[in-house]
């Protein structure tokens, strides 16, 4: 009788999952921007000459700008305290990573990590989605991410299955995240080179543009070995400099996430004037 593990489907199984992974993405995402689409036309009719506001509304929930910088302060404010247990709980609710184990450096190493990569898929990715197709866009986008997050792993048991969600996850990344990475450089007034280096050497195709914009910004060291469910991932380091962050150096990189948010609401509205 053949292995039926996840890691030992024959082609013809590997198929069938990744048409049942793609079938249940198609449904979230027409769902996501069916149900935006149509919300849109109905308070577009509802508030006549002010239809401008059914976008911004619909698009509000989306952006998850404030959210993430009030998820990271916390991080910062509990390693002040020299809290780390606090700041380890803290830390846990916005990265993957294992927590439990982890020092002060590596608390603010995830932090940084999980700020500069969510502004991205979190910032960036919804507002260019949301310039490009309105709030169906946004919403659309947001389906695809999420079951990325859900199904899209590696794992043997997600891997056919989550195909199509990863797939089209780093699709609907992939401009967002080099455009982040170039405000996240103007932000901080430096970080181009590393940009450039170090951008590749993620797991992620588009995660390591943030990541190594932020790293060359603050001219520090992000990623580097990881735990995940109890084992280590050997990741390589991104950045120059010393891998020992503290709550100063999550403040630092709070300050250039706000002022590359700026950036990206400035740009969207120069091209929504234009429009």
């Amino acid at each position: 009788m053949p292995d039926q593990r996840p890691d030992h489907l024959t082609p013809a199984q590997r198929r069938r999952r990744r048409l049942f992974g793609a079938v249940t993405l198609l449904a979230a995402v027409a769902v996501a921007a069916g149900t935006a689409w149509l919300a849109e036309r109905g308070l577009r009719a509802l508030l006549g000459g002010l239809g401008w506001l059914a976008a911004a509304l619909l698009a509000w929930p989306g952006l998850a700008q404030r959210s993430l910088d009030d998820h990271v302060r916390p991080v910062a404010a509990a390693l002040d305290r020299g809290d780390l247990i606090a700041a380890r709980t803290a830390v846990a609710r916005i990265v993957g990573r294992d927590t439990g184990a982890l020092d002060a450096a590596g608390v603010a190493r995830a932090a940084v990590e999980s700020l500069a990569e969510s502004f991205c898929d979190a910032v960036a990715a919804p507002l260019v989605w949301l310039l490009l197709l309105g709030p169906a866009g946004l919403w659309g986008y947001k389906a695809i991410n999420t079951a990325d997050s859900l199904i899209g792993h590696r794992e043997p048991r997600w891997r056919a299955f989550g195909w199509a969600a990863a797939r089209s996850d780093d699709l609907a990344n992939w401009l967002p995240a080099r455009l982040g990475g170039a405000l996240l450089c103007l932000a901080g007034g430096r970080g181009w080179r590393v940009l450039w280096r170090d951008s590749r050497r993620h797991a992620s195709p588009n995660a390591g543009w943030t990541e190594a914009a932020m790293a060359g910004a603050l001219g520090v060291r992000l990623a580097g070995p990881v735990a995940y469910d109890g084992t280590v991932a050997d990741k390589p380091w991104i950045g120059d400099g010393r891998a020992a962050l503290d709550a100063r150096d999550i403040r630092r990189a709070l300050a250039v996430y706000r002022r590359g948010c700026l950036l990206l609401w400035c740009l969207a509205g120069a091209i929504a004037w234009v429009r």
